[in-house]
């Protein structure tokens, strides 16, 4: 066999998770409306994902969502009726613009003084505050 028959024969024989070029999903929010609010029960798993401080999140998710809510006993509660989409929608620029790097896109980063530092290519890229 030729270099090309082993490797195609190497691909076949990997298991599917194998195959997945990306390791890193955004999560999405898990949650239900109450009323006229709406509570995220996922939120402190959102953040322990992004490795970020869970107040520069909340901050950001109030603002974009123009909502006021508050955080109690791990869970996000939101003064007002919002759809997952846009609440996904709005995490999914978090993560753009906050976690994963700018350069190769992993979420290898650490946020430090309004820059994103990627330990995966070195890369640094500054973001604007919140």
């Amino acid at each position: 066999m030729n270099y090309e028959q082993l490797l195609d024969k190497g691909m076949n024989e990997l298991p599917d998770i194998a195959r997945v070029k990306e390791r890193y999903e955004i999560p999405k929010a898990k949650g239900h409306v109450e009323g006229n609010k709406t509570i995220i029960i996922n939120f402190n798993q959102i953040v322990d994902s992004f490795r970020r401080d869970a107040q520069h999140f909340l901050k950001f998710i109030l603002k974009e969502l123009a909502t006021p809510g508050k955080l109690e006993g791990g869970r996000l509660i939101l003064g007002r009726v919002v759809s997952a989409v846009i609440v996904n929608l709005k995490i999914k620029e978090y993560a753009e613009k906050y976690v994963l790097c700018y350069d190769c896109g992993k979420p290898d980063t650490k946020l430090e003084n309004n820059y994103i530092k990627c330990t995966a290519c070195g890369a640094k890229h500054q973001v604007t505050a919140i």
